[in-house]
């Protein structure tokens, strides 16, 4: 803003302070407004149009017919005027007559003004109404006379709200583009059905005073909250986890670049130089932003633009002292939580009870948040572009991440439709909890275990809320994700011991730490891994738990002490080569050593297993047989890495098929490399908890499920209504010659035999 703008802009702040204190009607204060701001820019036309009942209303003018106020009036989106609110966009022509939304109405007699320019007044993000100026002369306005528009907008908002002149709730009826139903389009991270509020993680701040009294203490105030933010940004980048895998390090340097930004110091200095308070010319900096932000095109760019609302929200908190997430707050209603990202410690805060779904602009499906949240059985939707352009705080959400959507606003036949699902889907769950004391036992009489995965202490109410068989997967390195700081040995003792003495006399099987690739650890840091292009592939699990042998004897000690008196089952995840496997043990068996020579008390028993998730391992299970208890199967690593396809990729997501011949012979072929060994094996991952899967999974000998809680219900029902021979020999038929669509034939199996397998 050059100094002409900031005097005219100050001026015109004096001005409405003065005219807004005054006794006048509310009438009388606009009127005075308009003169203000005509005066002070020299405009011949000066116009504020409010919003009323939907419709946008000329409540005063100077320059225009005095008889067309409170006559005109046009819809959000008709005409010049009803554009700038419709899309929250400046606009400045120097022939309004030509552009061609241009409406022309009579009673105002404009006919004889060539230039226009107006502004959107904003309110909470949403656009109460309308400042525009005309000229006789054709001309565009100058930079500097739309900038003193736009902070004039900015404080009329608060003026026109305090003053009662418009309706605020009736404020929010703008037009179907902004109010009405939209449908939002992501990536199913966690299925489920969802109703609630629209929360923010990180809620905007509401701005309640406009105009500075101390314009230097305002100053003092911005410089305090910068040296702040850029603090916590120089210390996220040394300490914290940011971003997902490589892209780390760019985004802070994003992040970086915009936090020593001085041209952005600088335009919020200015603002403050109007008269604005330091709130005010953040947010007014950020308006301009915004409007700049939905004509970029280049998605690029228009990421980078994202990262600096999310750095001006984390400014804006800092200097009104908001700095808690929507979780210190507490959630008061059933609620979708909208973040950009989230961390599975930043999830857990949230009341539970209350939290419904969640809709992130980021997020995959191997995230930690997205692992959290399907251990808490909240639905997920991911990779939902421009989410915060058009879901605003409190907008009623229905999210469905069974099939990839949710609909903001929807109106009373969607939520209708919805709520008939959503019933219905309770109706199926009530039938599946009613199974709960139910062995699942097929008709041929063979028993199938049904177990759960688990990660958190809280989870293991699941073992007798589902009645499941045990823990087939618990995942012990959820204590790491959530935690600032590597656990001590002690509290994972603490945890283990917890956990089975929660489950009783039903099994828990522990894998060991399976971190590095996405799952990095701020505290852990080293320098073969970092910035990997294929981190799911690369340094993880027990390829970091081998390198760094302390932190594998450190678990090692902490579940042997946790198991004593009990069966202790353990089991190691990303084993690639039977060698790992002896180099695992070989350090639990160093620490058991170490307390049989002091005497500690020690498991009855321990069960050793592996998860088949490295392809090159299914070779060599012949050599592993006499060495293991049980093996796990663990369908989504797996099936990645068989067909090269990043399941996080929504490019390559549908490129294959849990219910592909490649899949399934590649498990039979497992499964029959252990034959005669004594190996109890079993299946870890999606596909076991989904019924069409479960039942191939059933067909190719697989007794063992290890699934989420919310799949244990309608496994069990499954398992009830199959006969495993009979599946069995379907299965050898479609494998030795596999149809065109395996997954149509054995649903077509399935439903000649009235059983509902999707």
């Amino acid at each position: 803003m050059t100094s002409g703008a900031v005097e005219a802009a100050r001026n015109i702040l004096t001005g409405l302070h003065e005219v807004m204190a005054s006794r006048s009607h509310a009438q009388a204060k606009l009127n005075n407004v308009v003169e203000v701001i005509g005066g002070c820019l020299d405009s011949e036309v000066c116009s504020i149009y409010l919003l009323r009942e939907g419709m946008l209303e000329l409540f005063a003018t100077r320059g225009l017919a005095q008889e067309a106020v409170h006559v005109t009036r046009m819809a959000v989106g008709e005409g010049l005027v009803g554009m700038i609110a419709d899309k929250i966009e400046t606009l400045n022509l120097a022939e309004a007559a030509a552009h061609p939304d241009f409406s022309y109405r009579p009673e105002t007699g404009e006919e004889k003004f060539h230039s226009f320019a107006g502004v959107p007044i904003v309110r909470r993000e949403r656009a109460v109404g309308v400042l525009s100026v005309q000229h006789v002369d054709p001309r565009r306005y100058e930079e500097v006379e739309i900038e003193a528009l736009q902070t004039v907008a900015m404080v009329l908002s608060e003026l026109i709200v305090n003053a009662d002149l418009i309706d605020e709730e009736g404020a929010w009826s703008l037009s179907a583009a902004q109010t009405g139903p939209e449908q939002l389009h992501g990536l199913s991270l966690v299925k489920g059905l969802a109703s609630g509020v629209a929360v923010f993680h990180q809620p905007r701040v509401t701005i309640e005073h406009v105009v500075a009294e101390d314009t230097e203490a305002e100053r003092q105030r911005v410089i305090l909250a910068f040296d702040k933010m850029r603090e916590q940004i120089d210390r996220m980048a040394s300490q914290a986890e940011f971003g997902v895998g490589g892209e780390h390090e760019e985004v802070l340097e994003t992040y970086r670049m915009f936090a020593y930004d001085e041209g952005w110091t600088r335009r919020i200095n200015e603002a403050i130089d109007s008269g604005l308070t330091a709130e005010a010319a953040i947010e007014r900096v950020q308006q301009r932003t915004r409007m700049r932000m939905r004509q970029i095109d280049d998605p690029l760019l228009a990421d980078r633009m994202h990262d600096l609302e999310d750095l001006a929200n984390r400014l804006l908190r800092i200097v009104s002292g908001q700095i808690g997430t929507a979780a210190s707050m507490g959630l008061r209603t059933d609620a979708i939580l909208i973040a950009r990202n989230l961390g599975p410690a930043e999830l857990l805060e949230y009341d539970r009870r209350r939290l419904k779904g969640v809709i992130l602009e980021e997020g995959s499906l191997t995230s930690h948040v997205t692992i959290v949240a399907r251990a808490m059985g909240v639905p997920v939707l991911g990779r939902v572009r421009g989410l915060r352009g058009v879901v605003r705080e409190g907008d009623q959400l229905l999210l469905d991440a069974e099939q990839g959507t949710a609909t903001v606003r929807p109106s009373a036949g969607i939520t209708e439709a919805f709520e008939a699902r959503f019933a219905k889907n309770r109706e199926r769950q009530a039938a599946y909890a009613a199974l709960r004391d139910v062995q699942p036992t097929s008709l041929d009489g063979k028993r199938v275990q049904v177990m759960i995965n688990a990660g958190l202490r809280d989870d293991i109410a699941n073992l007798s809320l589902t009645g499941a068989d045990g823990i087939g997967l618990f995942r012990t390195e959820f204590q790491f994700l959530v935690s600032a700081t590597l656990p001590q040995r002690e509290r994972q003792t603490r945890l283990y011991r917890d956990v089975m003495d929660a489950a009783g006399d039903k099994p828990v099987v522990f894998r060991t730490v399976d971190i590095g690739g996405d799952k990095t650890l701020p505290y852990l840091r080293h320098d073969d891994g970092e910035g990997e292009e294929n981190p799911a592939m690369g340094w993880r699990a027990l390829r970091v738990a081998l390198e760094r042998d302390g932190l594998l004897k450190a678990q090692a000690r902490a579940l042997l002490e946790a198991g004593a008196g009990r069966t202790l089952n353990v089991m190691f995840p990303m084993v690639a080569e039977p060698w790992e496997f002896d180099a695992a043990k070989a350090v639990f068996d160093g620490q058991l050593a170490y307390l049989k020579q002091r005497k500690r008390l020690l498991p009855e028993a321990i069960r050793y297993g592996v998860m088949l998730e490295v392809p090159a391992l299914a070779d060599q299970l012949d050599l592993l047989g006499p060495k293991i208890s049980f093996l796990s199967i663990g369908t989504n690593d797996l099936t990645q890495f068989l067909f090269a396809a990043d399941r996080s990729n929504p490019k390559l997501a549908e490129r294959y098929d849990w219910l592909s011949p490649a899949i399934l012979r590649f498990i039979r072929r497992s499964v029959r490399s252990l034959d005669g060994f004594n190996v109890d094996i079993g299946v870890c991952g999606e596909m076991g908890g989904r019924r069409l899967e479960a039942l191939a999974l059933m067909g190719l000998g697989i007794n063992r499920m290890s699934i989420t809680p919310a799949s244990v219900g309608p496994i069990k029902e499954l398992v009830g209504k199959v006969h495993l021979g009979e599946i069995g020999a379907a299965m050898e038929g479609w494998l030795a010659s596999p149809p065109a669509d395996l997954r149509a034939a054995i649903s077509e199996w399935a439903a000649e035999r009235g059983i509902h397998a999707d």
